[in-house]
């Protein structure tokens, strides 16, 4: 399991966030409102969030954190972030170490039901000289 590093702050890096943001039909996540609520999705509001922003778009839930519990955000994440490829553009995704290291700082009752399966999938994952 892994999730993709926090978006870099860069004023660039925002405004192609919420271009594709726009393109994805997000709306913010809330109990009782199924499709979600609109919101100025913009570089300028999108540089004022300081939490966690929880999204419903066309293809699903998107949470998006520019510094993830237990993590300095981007720079920090950047550091161990495993390339990928999505749909032919170049990513890159938080190492599973690292997705474990902010579910330890969150301590969530969500976290604390997935860390011993991440635990056990990293130990596997060395085990076998996998990737971080």
């Amino acid at each position: 399991m892994r999730t993709s590093v926090p978006p870099a702050r860069e004023i660039t890096s925002i405004d192609r966030l919420a271009r594709a943001l726009v393109e994805l039909r997000a709306r913010i996540r809330t109990p009782g409102v199924p499709e979600g609520l609109a919101f100025a999705c913009d570089a300028a509001f999108l540089s004022r969030i300081e939490v966690v922003l929880n999204l419903t778009t066309q293809f699903g839930d998107l949470d998006l954190s520019f510094i993830p519990s237990g993590t300095n955000g981007f720079a920090d994440l950047q550091q161990q972030a495993i390339p990928m490829s999505l749909m032919g553009r170049p990513v890159a995704v938080a190492s599973l170490a690292d997705v474990i290291r902010s579910k330890e700082a969150a301590n969530r009752p969500k976290d604390q039901i997935a860390l011993p399966a991440l635990r056990l999938l990293l130990e596997q994952m060395n085990a076998r000289g996998g990737d971080r």
